[in-house]
């Protein structure tokens, strides 16, 4: 073999192995550098994706009845190039579902050349859904649009979703993992128009979102919201807030501040009425305080119930500073804890303050949760403000022991107050019903950490606590709470008004208690802001909302049948049910069984005309709230196969 041809096999392999290695670095680059990129390359040009939420969880009440709920709707899109510039499928689709505006549509269209919508949570026909899907290039899918059927009722512990179906805001929100479910992504290929032809992955989607049944009693929220709302107007206040706890067990019967909002429109509302203030909102609570001073004076033994004070004339230098009473004409001299209580003597509840010192008042506060979050499930809860400081002025003493120079939200007085009526143990306040089987997976962040059941007072202290609450009703300043043939133990509250400058201006006016012989005790707080007609006292403001509230629950709750510990052994019931404060029951004795004939359903609550309907084998429509005001076709009327009796239903009216 001569040179040249030596180099030419020489030239020829060394090209072969340059190509070879050309070849093996591309390979390389194509199947591991660039992998990722062209398989999601070629994916989408014949594979799509698409990620899928179950339908959204339902909310109820403790009774079951529905809060909010999830109804079909329909949302329209189109692709522009798909429909090859005919613009008359859009003129159909206008007629189709008038909504649609033809001349809105191709404006939007005119900008755009892929993906469009034309309309979103359309509620559509039948008919209306298989026209839409014959007209070419226009696209229909069914959404969930979530629905609050009682509007605004418990608006704002609900709370409210965006387009997306997601929790905004309120329970909404926070629990919006659990309502939402877990996504569940579906793949399928497509050919070259993009229509689906086969699906490569399919998960059942369902029963993956979780129901949620809150402590809420739906008629009792609706008669608190109802009386705190004609308070709030009859006062020309700013606002208001109201709340029932079960002192037995902490579940929140009912919440609510006004004005409110409605979430089935959101946008037409303002920011301010969307948030429950009534746990996110601290005010200075006045003169309601006084019970936890005196009741941790109780506890340290430091005074007893029969312990006399002089209140110096209603005038009190401190600081050089001078206390006196609500009432500057109040010239009270030697008072007992109990008439200090009675008739709410800022004097006299400061020199039980300086007799018990501020660490021990400290401690009982910081075991009733003052000052940190009571762990309600509610986006945004306040601690409230109280200060950690080992210890403050006489002054501050002072203020501090009768409701000033602290700030708590309506939570914390709800559970505060509990402690009282249950006989000394601090519940922590609840909305999530605990018997439902997903309750480990509804608990807050860090719950562990927050204080379920915790003994504050001795049972001698509540009972004594609760001896006092009774006098200030029964002969002190919350005469106005009283109802016939209940003992209400309670207290009035006339704090001054922190306004935004630091200062003070107007009054929030409160009252908050709860009826001593029943079986279940329940505590009711209620607070208007600011009135300006009709007084500003928490006596003549807010303990009237306080009465009526009480006297429908224990209505509802039939109390009135079975009073206890009271001193008329030979009491006739029917002459209460006759004289005092409670639902009218028309023709209540006229009331006819007979399965032949439409017996007389007026006067009676929803619970008692179910039962009576099962028993009966009868079909029922309700319609509203409350007891049955009138109902159709009218009683003794003859029964037949078809029959459908409907009841209208409203809150019940006071004698």
């Amino acid at each position: 073999m001569n040179r040249v041809e030596k180099n030419r096999i020489i030239f020829v392999f060394t090209c072969f192995c340059l190509f070879f290695l050309f070849v093996l670095g591309k390979a390389f680059k194509v199947q591991l550098v660039d992998a990722g990129d062209l398989i999601s390359r070629a994916n989408s040009q014949f594979l799509r994706q698409a990620t899928v939420y179950p339908k959204r969880g339902n909310i109820y009440d403790r009774e079951g009845s529905p809060l909010a709920l999830n109804v079909q709707t329909y949302s329209i899109f189109t692709i522009p190039k798909t429909t090859n510039g005919d613009k008359s499928v859009y003129k159909k689709l206008s007629k189709i579902i008038p909504e649609i505006s033809y001349r809105e549509s191709m404006s939007t269209i005119n900008k755009r050349k892929r993906f469009t919508w034309l309309g979103r949570k359309l509620r559509l026909s039948k008919d209306q859904v298989e026209a839409v899907k014959k007209l070419k290039g226009i696209f229909i899918e069914g959404v969930p649009e979530r629905v609050y059927p009682n509007h605004e009722l418990l608006a704002q512990t609900l709370g409210f979703v965006g387009l997306d179906n997601s929790g905004l805001a309120g329970l909404e929100h926070l629990y919006d993992k659990e309502l939402k479910g877990n996504p569940v992504t579906l793949k399928y290929t497509i050919d070259n128009k993009g229509r689906p032809i086969k699906f490569e992955s399919h998960q059942d989607v369902t029963a993956q979102a979780k129901d949620i049944y809150l402590t809420i009693d739906k008629d009792i929220q609706s008669m608190a919201e109802k009386y705190l709302k004609e308070a709030v107007i009859k006062h020309s206040a700013d606002k208001g807030g109201v709340g029932v706890i079960d002192a037995s067990t902490g579940e929140i019967l009912a919440i609510a501040n006004y004005p409110a909002f409605d979430p089935n429109d959101v946008k037409s509302s303002s920011p301010e009425h969307r948030k429950l203030a009534f746990a996110t909102d601290p005010f200075e609570p006045g003169s309601a305080f006084k019970l936890f001073t005196v009741g941790s004076a109780f506890e340290h033994k430091v005074a007893k119930l029969d312990s006399n004070y002089y209140c110096e004339q209603g005038h009190l230098k401190v600081d050089g500073h001078i206390i006196s009473e609500a009432e500057s004409h109040e010239r009270y001299e030697w008072l007992s804890v109990a008439d200090i209580v009675k008739f709410s003597s800022n004097v006299g509840t400061t020199k039980i303050a300086f007799d018990l010192t501020f660490p021990k008042f400290k401690e009982t506060l910081k075991n009733l949760n003052f000052g940190e979050k009571t762990g309600i499930e509610v986006p945004g809860e306040s601690r409230g403000i109280f200060t950690e400081a080992e210890n403050v002025t006489p002054l501050s003493l002072s203020n501090m022991s009768f409701g000033q120079g602290i700030a708590v939200t309506g939570v914390q007085m709800l559970g505060a107050y509990a402690a009282i009526a249950n006989g000394g143990e601090y519940v922590r306040p609840t909305l999530i019903k605990k018997d439902q089987t997903q309750v480990a997976e509804l608990e807050p962040e860090n719950d562990h950490q927050l204080k379920k059941r915790t003994r504050v007072f001795a049972p001698k202290t509540s009972e004594d606590l609760t001896t006092a609450l009774i006098g200030a009703v029964e002969k002190g300043t919350g005469v106005a709470a009283q109802i016939p043939h209940f003992k209400i133990a309670g207290k009035t509250a006339t704090a001054q008004r922190v306004d935004k400058n630091g200062g003070y201006h107007g009054y929030v006016a409160g009252f908050i208690g709860f009826p001593v012989n029943v079986d279940r005790r329940f505590v009711i707080y209620v607070y208007v802001d600011n009135p300006r007609v009709g007084g500003y006292y928490g006596g003549a403001v807010a303990a009237p909302v306080f009465k009526n509230l009480a006297q429908y629950m224990l209505y509802k709750n039939k109390d009135i049948s079975k009073l206890a510990d009271t001193d008329e052994k030979d009491i006739d019931i029917k002459k209460i049910k006759n004289n005092i404060d409670i639902v009218q029951e028309k023709s209540a004795a006229t009331r006819s069984y007979d399965p032949n004939f439409v017996p007389n359903f007026v006067g009676l609550d929803k619970i008692s005309t179910t039962n009576v309907a099962n028993k009966l084998n009868m079909h029922l429509i309700h319609k509203g709230m409350g007891v049955v005001s009138s109902q159709s076709p009218s009683p003794g009327t003859p029964v037949s196969s078809d029959l459908i009796i409907k009841l209208e239903y409203s809150p019940p009216s006071y004698e």
